[in-house]
């Protein structure tokens, strides 16, 4: 069975260590997982008048990546001790589309920093968030990976052998979740 990963990066910064992270997730996912990245980079701030209008055709472009993927794998650094605007911009417009594309689904999360926390306030934050989105965040393993710019190369990989493993445990743990989840699901409907 093959599943689908919708990639969400807290960060707009080209060479950002998260985005850098979401990119060796799809280098290392595990076979039959496939990970696409959304572009949040024309996201424009949350306004319901615009909302009254009409949704934006890029919001309505990853409410649509939403809807199809099977999980969330959500990377972001930590801004004042939380998560970017950014991400919590992305998040807030896709709450509001109809269908609730993040409904029901689970999500892993991971951090990339500079500092030696590695983003752990900003995912406390965001679990917060997913929760009231019903989203099923994975608790263990948890990624944080602090120091991040002397684990990745010039090139964007991800040269930390321990962070790469623990990358591993991630995308490995995201899928044994999503499976338990679809078959918990399927046990629900049949009664």
């Amino acid at each position: 069975m093959s599943i689908r990963v919708l990639a969400i990066g807290g960060s707009l910064r080209q060479g950002s260590y998260n985005n850098l992270l979401l990119k060796q997730a799809q280098r290392q996912a595990p076979q039959g997982v496939s990970i696409e990245i959304a572009d949040l980079s024309d996201v424009p701030l949350y306004n319901g008048d615009v909302q009254a209008q009409g949704f934006p055709a890029s919001v309505l472009r990853i409410a649509e990546q939403a809807a199809q993927a099977d999980a969330f794998l959500i990377a972001t650094p930590e801004y004042n001790y939380s998560i970017p605007g950014v991400l919590k911009n992305a998040i807030d417009w896709l709450s509001r589309v109809p269908g609730a594309p993040f409904q029901g689904k689970p999500a892993a999360i991971a951090s990339a920093s500079m500092g030696g926390m590695g983003g752990s306030r900003a995912q406390y934050h965001l679990r917060q968030v997913l929760v009231f989105l019903d989203v099923h965040p994975l608790n263990k393993p948890e990624l944080f990976i602090s120091a991040a710019h002397d684990k990745f190369a010039a090139d964007g990989e991800l040269t930390d052998a321990a962070s790469r493993e623990g990358l591993d445990g991630l995308l490995t743990a995201l899928v044994a979740h999503t499976r338990r989840l679809r078959a918990s699901d399927a046990v629900a409907e049949a009664a």
